[in-house]
């Protein structure tokens, strides 16, 4: 067998790797999916539009916020700085993401970073630690099917958007919430990990109830980070890690 075929067996192998880690993602974002539809209908998205939005802007909390401010008349400079404000842990996510894919063309590093959500970060950073390497084609595998179906969502809720129950009374709207949960207890061996989400989940409630949504985003995340900043990690704790590493 040529070198050829057995690199493209090991992209297609990565990619269906990938796609199978991006499933439970898409069950977790469907009723949000649908949501966002529903949204835009309601403020007078058409279907393409609202199709259009998922597919260029693809950030549901930044879709959620941008369509809200649309109905209330607010300077375009505005609605961009709050999406900003919202959107700003994505600043973080690539600039850690961006060691892990350090060996990418430029372009497959532009397409990486578009993909790039909470969760799309989250598995990256995961199986890097594990000392396995972030390839293109596993990451578009995990990409993929939360995308698409991300896209068919919006269009599925502008349609049928009225014959959505609330997904506040049947509990769906808690299930991103758990998702994220699960992803921050991965990262629990991490030197400084407990005092950190401690200080950011007290900084984020603290500003969503006297600042607001969205600026709590932001605030919390600014809170951990400056805690990791003035927390220099113990000798004990870099050389667990680096055992761990090892291990891997």
């Amino acid at each position: 067998m040529s070198s050829e075929a057995i690199s493209e067996g090991a992209r297609a192998s990565g990619f269906w790797r990938g796609f199978q880690m991006g499933l439970p993602v898409v069950v977790a974002s469907a009723p949000f999916g649908l949501l966002f539809g529903a949204l835009a209908a309601e403020q007078g998205f058409s279907i393409f539009e609202a199709v259009l939005m998922s597919v260029t802007v693809y950030a549901g909390a930044s879709q959620m916020v941008g369509i809200e401010l649309f109905g209330q008349n607010l300077s375009p400079a505005l609605i961009v700085f709050s999406i900003f404000a919202v959107n700003f842990r994505h600043v973080l996510y690539s600039a850690a993401l961006g060691r892990r894919i350090r060996h990418w063309p430029f372009v497959e590093k532009a397409i990486g970073f578009f993909f790039l959500t909470d969760p799309q970060y989250a598995v990256a950073e995961a199986k890097g630690e594990r000392g396995e390497e972030v390839s293109f084609a596993w990451y578009v595998g995990v990409a993929a099917p939360i995308y698409v179906c991300w896209v068919v969502e919006a269009a599925l809720g502008a349609q049928f958007g009225k014959l959505i129950p609330d997904t506040h009374a049947f509990g769906l709207d808690f299930l991103l919430p758990i998702y994220f949960l699960g992803l921050v207890m991965g990262f629990r061996k991490r030197p400084l990990w407990l005092p950190i989400v401690i200080a950011s989940a007290i900084a984020s409630i603290v500003a969503y109830k006297t600042v607001g949504s969205p600026w709590h985003v932001s605030i919390g995340a600014a809170a951990g980070i400056l805690l990791a900043a003035v927390m220099p990690i113990k000798k004990s704790d870099q050389s667990e890690t680096s055992e761990r590493s090892e291990v891997l």
